[in-house]
C-alpha cells in the first residue's frame, strides 16, 4: 500500500517539476509526472530489497527525492533534443527531394 502512495506522491512532484521547468511545450502532459512516478517506484522497490522498511523515514525521503531528480533531469534534457530533432527533420523536408515518394501526395 505504500508503495502506491510513494507512487502518487512522486507523480504529483513530477507534475509540480512539469511546470517549473521551461520547454513543457516539447513533450506531452504526463510524460514528466509518469517519469516521476517510475523513479520513485523503482527508487522504492530498491531501497525495500536493500534492507530500509517501509515505516522508516529515510526510504521516503530517499524516494521522493530521487524520484523528481530523474524527472527533472528529463525534463531539462529533452526540449533541447526535441528541438534539435525537429529542426533537422524540417531542413530534411524542406530540401530538394527531402520527402520519399511514399509519403507525397498527389
Amino acid at each position: 500500500m505504500e508503495l502506491l502512495f510513494v507512487t502518487v506522491i512522486g507523480a504529483a512532484l513530477g507534475l509540480g517539476v512539469r511546470y517549473g521547468v521551461p520547454g513543457r511545450e516539447t513533450h506531452g502532459l504526463l510524460l514528466i509526472p509518469a517519469i516521476a512516478a517510475a523513479a520513485t517506484a523503482a527508487t522504492w522497490v530498491l531501497l525495500l530489497w536493500l534492507g530500509f522498511t517501509f515505516d522508516g523515514g529515510w526510504i521516503w525521503v530517499f524516494s521522493l527525492v530521487i524520484g523528481p531528480a530523474v524527472a527533472l533531469a528529463f525534463a531539462l534534457k529533452l526540449p533541447p533534443r526535441r528541438r534539435a530533432a525537429d529542426d533537422e527533420l524540417l531542413a530534411r523536408l524542406m530540401a530538394p527531394g527531402g520527402m520519399p515518394a511514399s509519403t507525397r501526395t498527389v
